[in-house]
């Protein structure tokens, strides 16, 4: 595992990074192009504005390398706060280096004493290796599937 990995909540100065590695992520996992200004508008509304989550960022030797979201979900049935993990991004080179390991850990962390009853997040059906990296670091499979409806008109890829 590298040693100079720095994790750290994403700033405005990390936007034009996450926003390409949203980006990425989205054509490897799911074969979309995503709308570069949607997505560009999308990372800085949320770094803009902390009550909707945050982001963390890997960094090594001043450079992102990889970055993750956080959004809340309120839970009546625990009294407490679910933080989601979403739009993991881990650059191809420092894949399989313990970087996301390192981010989930800081999750964990930062969630402590803050009323967070769990974490969670989802993952494309066939992409095996995330979801092996997720059993290892003790999450688990649930019952639920999920479903979505846009509301008509809304774009956010090609």
């Amino acid at each position: 595992m590298p040693e100079d990995i720095l994790i750290r909540r994403g700033e405005a100065r990390d936007a034009d990074a996450i926003a390409a590695f949203n980006c990425a992520m989205a054509l490897e996992t799911e074969g979309k192009e995503l709308l570069p200004e949607v997505i560009a508008a999308g990372v800085r509304g949320l770094i803009g504005n902390p009550g909707l989550g945050f982001y963390l960022i890997a960094e090594s030797s001043g450079r992102v390398v990889a970055s993750l979201m956080i959004t809340t979900e309120w839970s009546d049935w625990r009294n407490g706060v679910f933080w989601w993990i979403q739009s993991v991004y881990v650059q191809p080179e420092w894949r399989r280096k313990g970087i996301y390991s390192r981010l989930y850990s800081f999750v964990k962390e930062a969630a402590a004493d803050k009323g967070i009853c769990g974490f969670r997040l989802y993952v494309e059906k066939d992409n095996r290796t995330a979801q092996s990296t997720y059993r290892s670091l003790g999450m688990k499979e649930t019952d639920y599937l999920m479903f979505e409806e846009m509301k008509p008109g809304i774009r956010y890829c090609r």
